[in-house]
């Protein structure tokens, strides 16, 4: 048996129990995992209690398909099934686990071949749980095909998603200019940010600058009150619908037109391993680093959903397992 955060219906942070489950074993090809660090998300949230309401047509109509979430991982190979050669027992490894989730438990058990690589040297758990913002950020970076010399402006570079599109947006060559609020100045600076723009004291809309890229990292701005910022030929992306699913529908609308101007990049599982591998080669390289906000034992994680949902987190919010 194991401990597990479980939700077997929708509503609030309150829906969640701590219980004994049963411990998962390894099948041929698969890798059990000792879980020992995790992270409540945005997605998890969303994925708790799902909205728009169409996203129950994924997620479960009436009840949730997934009742132990968390994608981000990090442990240790506890063992592994016939015919597995990549990973023996006592590695210590980290990533994601996009089509069951799962992690939110102190045991998961994923294929051999999923998105997973052996930490970097040095690197404690709770600093290797950063795969899932950094997938979407980079899935958008790649999207835009983002280059040395491009100029991109970074709307809420001070979450999950926003603190990795900075690092990784400087690793492509690109001048970035993070958009947030007063206390996070510092922060985006040292990631690597050229410039820092607080919202809070000015209008970013008027920065009388254009840029080749939009992104806005939160979902809290649209492409009508961006779209002065962009170059002739500059894109705009979010990681959000936007209201009434606007996002969505102005990047189906710019592919019929071929004008590119708005896209809504969604993460493809097939290629979360070879990300997972391209981040660790970031994070060994010193160009990506965690940035953490608050860790929360895996008993609180109601705790830490709640905090999420305020959407003042900075960075990651770690769930220490064990």
């Amino acid at each position: 048996m194991m401990r597990a955060a479980v939700n077997t219906r929708y509503g609030s942070p309150d829906v969640l129990e701590i219980r004994q489950v049963h411990k998962p074993e390894p099948k041929a090809g698969e890798v059990l995992i000792e879980v020992h660090a995790t992270t409540v998300s945005r997605t998890d949230c969303g994925m708790r209690r799902p909205h728009p309401f169409f996203v129950r047509l994924v997620a479960g109509l009436l009840r949730p398909k997934r009742t132990i979430l968390g994608m981000d991982f990090a442990g240790v190979v506890q063992a592994i099934g016939a015919g597995v050669t990549r990973f023996k027992p006592g590695d210590r490894v980290f990533g994601l686990s996009p089509d069951v989730y799962g992690a939110h438990a102190e045991y998961l058990c994923v294929p051999e071949e999923a998105a997973m690589a052996a930490m970097p040297a040095a690197t404690r758990f709770g600093e290797a749980v950063v795969c899932e913002g950094a997938w979407y950020a980079d899935t958008n970076l790649r999207a835009f095909r983002l280059e040395p010399g491009h100029s991109i402006l970074i709307y809420g570079a001070s979450g999950a998603i926003g603190t990795a599109a900075v690092q990784l947006a400087k690793s492509y060559g690109a001048k970035v200019t993070a958009v947030v609020a007063t206390r996070h100045l510092d922060l985006v600076r040292t990631l690597g940010a050229d410039r820092a723009v607080d919202y809070t004291a000015q209008d970013f809309t008027q920065l009388g600058e254009t840029f080749d890229v939009v992104f806005d990292a939160v979902g809290k701005t649209t492409f009508s009150r961006c779209r002065r910022l962009l170059k002739p030929e500059g894109v705009f992306a979010a990681t959000d619908l936007g209201p009434w699913g606007q996002n969505a529908l102005l990047a189906i609308l710019s592919a019929i037109t071929g004008s590119r101007r708005v896209i809504f990049p969604l993460p493809s599982s097939s290629k979360a391993k070879a990300f997972v591998e391209f981040l660790k080669a970031r994070m060994e390289a010193g160009e990506f680093r965690p940035v953490i906000d608050r860790e929360y034992p895996l008993e609180a994680i109601a705790d830490a959903y709640r905090y999420v949902e305020t959407e003042q987190k900075t960075g990651i919010v770690v769930i220490n397992v064990r």
